[in-house]
C-alpha cells in the first residue's frame, strides 16, 4: 500500500483555516455506510488492462473495515465499475472517444462489462453473502446516471460514507467530492485506498481533505467503527 500521506505543511495548512485537520470525531453506526468502490479483477489482477498493483496491497485493511462494520451493524456496499457497448454506442462515449484510445477503450469495456472475468471482485476480499453490490456506470458512484445509490442510502437514513477502493484519485475521490455536494459526511480511509502512484495518491487525499471530507486511516476508523 502507499506509505505517502498528506505532508505536514498542507495538514497546518487546513487546520489553521478551520480550526483542526480531522473533521468529524465519531460515526453513527446507524447513519454509516461502508462503499468499496471498484477492488474489480480488471484493477487488481496482474497484467489486467487497467490494473493498479497497489491495490493488491489494501486487500487486508478493506477486510478489516468490512468485518469491522459488520460486526458494528454498518451496511457494506461493494461497488463495481460498469461499462457496456451496443451496436457502436459505449456507456461513456466523451471517455471512449477522447480520453482512451480504441485499443485501450477495447480492453477497458471487455474487462468492465458486466458478466466478464475480469468484472468480478478480487480475489482475497471479504465479501458476505447477502451484502450488496452495485454497479456504477461513470467514476463516481453518485453523478446523475450512474447508479441508484444515493436512493439506496436515502432510504436506509445513511447521511456518512466511508470510502475504501481504488482509484483514489479517480472514482474514490469523485465518489468523495460527490457525496459531500449532496449532502453526506465523507470519510476516505488513506491506507485502504490505492493509485498508479504514490504522487497521485496523495493528490487526491489533499483534495478530500481540503473541502470534501476527513482522511483517516485504517485504525482510526476501526476505533470509531467500535
Amino acid at each position: 500500500m502507499h506509505e505517502a500521506t498528506i505532508p505536514d505543511t498542507i495538514r497546518d495548512r487546513i487546520a489553521a483555516r478551520r480550526g483542526r485537520f480531522e473533521i468529524f470525531d465519531r460515526l453513527d453506526p446507524a447513519r454509516t455506510a461502508l462503499l468499496v468502490i471498484d477492488m474489480q479483477k480488471a484493477f487488481t489482477d496482474p497484467g489486467a488492462p487497467v490494473e493498479v498493483p497497489l491495490a493488491r496491497g489494501i486487500i487486508p485493511n478493506i477486510n478489516r473495515l468490512s468485518g469491522s462494520a459488520r460486526a458494528a451493524g454498518i451496511p457494506v456496499f461493494w461497488i463495481a465499475m460498469t461499462a457496456w457497448r451496443r451496436d457502436g454506442l459505449t456507456s461513456w462515449p466523451v471517455f471512449y472517444e477522447h480520453f482512451a484510445s480504441p485499443e485501450f477503450g477495447e480492453q477497458h469495456v471487455a474487462a468492465l462489462t458486466a458478466g466478464a472475468p475480469l468484472h468480478g471482485f478480487a480475489d482475497g476480499l471479504d465479501i458476505a453473502i447477502d451484502e450488496p453490490v452495485v454497479q456504477k456506470f461513470r467514476f463516481s458512484a453518485f453523478v446523475q446516471g450512474s447508479s441508484d445509490l444515493d436512493a439506496t442510502l436515502r432510504e436506509l437514513g445513511i447521511d456518512t460514507v466511508v470510502i475504501a477502493g481504488t482509484l483514489t484519485n479517480r472514482c474514490c475521490e469523485s465518489t468523495a467530492r460527490d457525496a459531500m455536494m449532496i449532502g453526506y459526511k465523507v470519510m476516505l480511509v488513506e491506507d485502504a485506498n490505492a493509485a498508479l502512484s504514490d504522487e497521485e495518491h496523495v493528490a487526491a487525499l489533499v483534495n478530500v481533505a481540503t473541502a470534501f471530507g476527513d482522511v483517516r486511516r485504517t485504525d482510526e476508523v476501526l476505533e470509531m467503527f467500535r
